[in-house]
């Protein structure tokens, strides 16, 4: 169970503010990171997506020292890091929401196994967003046996 991600953002607060509209939820300041924001749907499972400014980089930290924040001065935005998420938001619902933000947005299948709606936040970072019908999909692909006999083939 994954409970919850970070990602670096061009624009926190607005990109937590479009997600909590995704999500059907809420966005807070994030008080550790100062300009930070974190988006939770009010789910069962607490999930949240902490959203922090683009230079933003987790550091371990010395000795006993918990983790800390450190700036990284050339940030591309672009990252390998990503998310799949189930909503309880409709396909047409996202797709509007993605248009009226300039966001790339397009409904994918993923090898003939479920679907997913690609998400581009700011057009840099994509998350895989889950409407309730593609979240089953999603859940039946990946039951223990269903798994085994995908990567068995």
């Amino acid at each position: 169970m994954i409970h919850h991600i970070s990602i670096s953002v061009q624009n926190p607060l607005h990109v937590a503010q479009v997600l909590a509209e995704v999500f059907n939820g809420q966005a807070f300041p994030f008080f550790p990171n100062s300009g930070s924001y974190m988006v939770f749907p009010f789910d069962e499972h607490g999930t949240g997506i902490e959203l922090y400014p683009l230079k933003t980089q987790l550091m371990p930290g010395e000795g006993d020292n918990q983790c800390t924040f450190a700036e990284d001065v050339t940030p591309s935005g672009f990252t390998a890091t990503h998310a799949a998420i189930s909503v309880s938001s409709s396909q047409e619902k996202i797709e509007l929401i993605g248009k009226r933000e300039g966001w790339r947005v397009l409904r994918c299948n993923r090898d003939s196994l479920f679907d997913v709606i690609e998400f581009w936040l700011e057009n840099k970072v994509m998350i895989e967003l889950l409407t309730p019908e593609m979240a089953a999909q999603y859940l039946a692909v990946t039951q223990p046996e269903n798994l085994k006999k995908v990567f068995n083939s």
